[in-house]
């Protein structure tokens, strides 16, 4: 037996009688996904919470150790379903990186890379944002959030084909160039989408019975978030600068000046659910900014022309050099990386593959800051953390 098999049967066998364990989820309406909370409570008090994972079995590494590189990358789009372009972009950085063409990828097609990931990430956010407000108990802005993201649903289906799952960015460029009027479109719903989110910040954000749900509540100190591996708004939120477009500078990141929202703890306590709700809102505005100025660069320096192929600087083969590499991103959760071991020089199939995926390291720190809390309390710390479950379990 494991010692954290052990030490989960002695948390079991020490509560006292009066305590009661108790089941939320995986069919609790306010769980999101396939996670079962055991936790033990003593009346509405949580004394101890165990997170139980392994309930969507995706087997995205077994499906990795079998395709070619270019034909895992569908599968990349089912780990994080809700930003699947920043998945699909982290996977072939990585294996570009060991063919040793980075170099040579045309800037019009990093900026395009740019500009759907950042749109993705607004779609992710604008998720967490609505289903965080119907766990509290606002049914509003849940409808508000989804009528603006099908906006980007729309333009990312037109330029892929797909609403969800996109297989739009390839190693050594894209599937295809974007539509003619896409990026016209694209500063039309900047447009549109500003205004938006002041009216969110009035509904939402500065919500009394929103701040008194959320602030002090499941406070996360910085030296934990970091103990615990988490990344991402979970981590800034505890007031640690640390994104991974900065501190990597991957793409075209460097070109691109943008700022990188942390807690503060305005409303309660640097940390709390308030902090890292508010850290998404924020960067919202930070993606918006990053699309301006990709379109910019889109529209004058890097204007499509008739000969422009973003296919031209796909590998016909690919088989990189033996070795092992580790390609890391920031995704809309956080760190979201990639451990390939290639062996074969003659193979385009890698030996080895282990994902990162930053959902199950935030998860991980619920059994630390929700002790002592009530279980309404825990709703609200659960839905701050904003997980997918398609990365946890791979």
């Amino acid at each position: 037996m494991t010692d954290a098999l052990q030490a989960y049967y002695q948390k079991i066998a020490n509560a006292s009688v009066e305590d009661m364990v108790l089941n939320i989820g995986p069919q609790h309406p306010s769980m999101h996904g396939v996670l079962r909370l055991e936790t033990i409570t003593d009346g509405e008090i949580v004394k101890e919470v165990i997170p139980h994972v392994g309930y969507l079995h995706r087997c995205f590494e077994k499906h990795a150790e079998s395709l070619t590189y270019q034909q895992t990358i569908p599968f990349t789009d089912r780990m994080d379903y809700l930003a699947s372009m920043t998945n699909a972009h982290v996977w072939v950085m990585g294996v570009e990186r060991m063919l040793g063409i980075d170099k040579d990828i045309p800037k019009r097609v990093e900026y395009i890379r740019v500009l759907v990931s950042e749109m993705n990430r607004i779609a992710s956010h604008l998720i967490s944002i609505g289903t965080y407000g119907i766990d509290i108990g606002a049914f509003t802005p849940f409808l508000w959030v989804f009528k603006d993201r099908e906006h980007i649903m729309g333009m990312l289906e037109w330029a892929s084909g797909s609403r969800l799952l996109y297989n739009y960015i390839w190693v050594g460029g894209l599937f295809y160039d974007l539509p003619v009027g896409f990026e016209e479109r694209c500063r039309e719903f900047i447009e549109y989408f500003k205004p938006k989110m002041a009216e969110l910040n009035q509904l939402l954000t500065d919500n009394q019975i929103f701040i008194s749900r959320t602030a002090n509540v499941g406070i996360l100190p910085r030296d934990v978030a970091i103990n615990y591996g988490c990344s991402g708004p979970v981590l800034r939120a505890s007031g640690l600068k640390w994104d991974l477009r900065r501190i990597d500078n991957y793409s075209v990141y460097p070109e691109i000046d943008f700022d990188i929202p942390i807690g503060k703890g305005e409303m309660g306590s640097v940390g709390d659910c308030w902090d890292r709700y508010k850290v998404r809102v924020d960067e919202i505005e930070q993606c918006l900014n990053i699309m301006e100025q990709c379109l910019d660069r889109l529209q004058k320096d890097l204007k499509r022309t008739p000969d422009f192929d973003p296919r031209a600087k796909l590998p016909r083969k690919l088989t990189p050099k033996p070795q092992d590499y580790y390609v890391r991103g920031e995704g809309s959760k956080g760190e979201l990386g990639y451990y390939f071991i290639h062996t074969d020089p003659r193979s385009e199939v890698p030996f080895r593959v282990k994902a990162r995926g930053p959902s199950f390291n935030n998860l991980s720190v619920l059994s630390e800051i929700a002790k002592g809390v009530m279980i309404a309390d825990l709703i609200a710390i659960v839905g701050s953390i904003d997980f997918v479950l398609g990365e946890v379990d791979r």
